[in-house]
């Protein structure tokens, strides 16, 4: 018998556990038996006593993320079986071994059976992102299990959560190295070199889940001007300077991105004056760069990250791609992204269809991009599928 607290359900509210979709909100609750603090482990039960599953508890409206569906106790050895399960799926897409390749993601949250953590892979160092408190407070076995799945393939762990704990937590994390310490900030990706600070960068200090779509973009990029905007560190263009584009210019309204992009490219491309970086803002800098590009990357941060500011974000969405269509050149080819997890696929390719409708250009979808396999979808949970990505082409 787990002696964990016990959260009862509402009659009827049952439904979506049964078909394994891992979240619970707050007002499907009909009761909480026993003491649980936020992140606690509980189970789960229906209104007439049947065991549905065991998660970690928070305060908000997702008020258990479920890592378990079955009646076992989350001990050390189920922590390992869980990361296990999710390197295999790495190592069975081939990502493990390729000698191009060494940065991936290790554990992507919902898609991997546990809700509330991410972790990334760079190179011999392994950076965690807890972003439940739940998570978090058994960040120290979570460390010892990738250790003993990934063996001396680990030289170092970085705990980086604490800017993605919930801010209401009764917590005071503090970045750091679980394990090990920096060697080296420089990963690879397809042949590609390139520097990741998860100490001080964005996420876990790079993008990973557009490693498939830079690949892609390489593929169009021969002879081309190439304008990315939102450059963050300059994956979009090394990608297309790899791929033989005749300029690439580099946006971001960040300095420190910049001086990271930079170092980039001069890391793969020394010495090359292909490539020139931009310290502006997007809408700014695309007021007038008509008929100067003629391939754009657009891969903002996200718009909206709470529903409540859906249509201000849609609204971002459109303007911002209405700029890149009225002036990329003729038969241009325009890669534009969000990132945003409420918006949807039909969110997302609305705003863009009215930004082509508003242009008054013709246009045409070359692909339809998502993010890769290792940031996998729980097809239980299709709110997972937060990465969408149209390549256009347009006359």
């Amino acid at each position: 018998m787990l002696k964990f607290s016990k959260v009862v359900l509402k009659k009827g509210k049952e439904d979506s556990i049964l078909r394994f979709h891992p979240w619970i909100f707050s007002g499907a609750i009909d009761r909480i038996e026993g003491t649980v603090e936020e992140g606690d482990p509980v189970t789960v039960y229906t209104f007439d006593d049947r065991f549905l599953g065991i998660g970690h508890s928070a305060i908000g409206s997702i008020a258990v993320r479920i890592f378990s569906f079955e009646e076992i106790y989350p001990d050390f050895a189920f922590w390992c079986s869980k990361l296990k399960l999710a390197y295999d799926l790495r190592c069975k897409i081939g990502l493990t071994s390729r000698k191009e390749t060494n940065v991936f993601r290790l554990i992507h949250g919902e898609g991997d059976g546990l809700p509330g953590l991410i972790v990334d892979y760079y190179n011999g160092t392994v950076v965690i992102q807890a972003h439940t408190v739940g998570m978090w407070l058994i960040r120290d076995l979570l460390a010892q299990a990738i250790k003993a799945v990934l063996n001396d393939q680990v030289k170092a762990i970085y705990d980086k959560s604490s800017k993605t704990l919930p801010y209401k937590a009764a917590i005071e994390p503090v970045d750091g190295y679980l394990f090990g310490e920096k060697t080296t900030f420089e990963v690879m990706e397809y042949g590609n070199r390139f520097l990741v600070d998860w100490e001080e960068g964005q996420k876990t200090g790079f993008f990973v889940d557009q490693r498939e779509n830079r690949k892609l973009l390489s593929e169009y990029s021969f002879g081309k001007n190439v304008l990315n905007m939102f450059c963050y560190t300059g994956g979009f263009s090394f990608s297309a300077m790899q791929g033989g584009a005749s300029l690439v210019h580099s946006v971001d309204s960040s300095a420190k991105a910049i001086e990271l992009t930079n170092a980039n490219v001069e890391l793969n491309f020394p010495g090359d004056k292909r490539h020139e970086a931009f310290t502006a803002d997007a809408f700014d800098f695309m007021r007038d760069i008509q008929d100067k590009y003629d391939l754009i990357i657009l891969d903002p941060p996200a718009f909206a990250k709470h529903k409540n500011v859906l249509n201000q974000a849609l609204q971002g969405y459109k303007k911002l791609n209405t700029k890149a269509f009225q002036q990329i050149r003729p038969g241009g080819i325009l890669f534009t992204f969000s990132c945003s997890q409420v918006v949807t696929k039909t969110n997302f390719r609305e705003a863009v269809f009215s930004a082509a409708a508003i242009s008054k250009r013709k246009v045409r979808i070359l692909h339809q991009l998502s993010q890769p396999g290792d940031h996998p979808i729980n097809i239980y949970h299709p709110e997972g599928e937060y990465l969408k990505g149209l390549v256009l082409y347009v006359e």
